[in-house]
């Protein structure tokens, strides 16, 4: 086997592994109650993922302009492998619609929140805020 097919089955393996973190996340997007923890670690599973997937790329270049272009019986797999970085482009830009229509929805509920929030008797320092009364009052008994 040569160095640029044990390239490219690496980076096959890492488009499977990232289709099933992508669905997965879309899947927790989807979700009626989103779990943030859950989120984050198929977050940060995807940044791997597409770091490895760049790093294993950088190789194939550098292995292709060596040894001059693709034999004939890769060429059909990374026509696939093409076909699958679209479909994996094309849900990563669907998560990013359900992520702005959570943040929006997230947004708006804040908003319907905030007038009935109790008053701050203390600023960003932690100092009591001037004119607040902070019941030094004096009660007749």
């Amino acid at each position: 086997m040569t160095r640029l097919t044990e390239i490219l089955n690496q980076m096959a393996g890492v488009l499977d592994s990232l289709e099933t973190v992508m669905n997965a996340e879309q899947q927790q997007l989807c979700a009626g109650q989103i779990n943030g923890s859950t989120l984050q670690r198929i977050t940060e599973d995807k940044s791997s993922l597409l770091a490895t997937l760049d790093y294993l790329d950088t190789l194939r270049q550098k292995e292709q302009k060596s040894h001059g272009t693709l034999p004939p019986e890769q060429e059909t797999r990374w026509l696939a492998m093409g076909q699958q970085i679209k479909r994996l482009s094309n849900i990563n830009q669907h998560s990013g619609w359900l992520l702005a229509s959570q943040r929006e929805h997230t947004e708006q509920a804040l908003a319907i929140l905030k007038p009935h929030q109790a008053p701050q008797f203390y600023g960003a320092d932690g100092q009591a805020k001037s004119g607040v009364n902070h019941g030094n009052k004096k009660f007749p008994y």
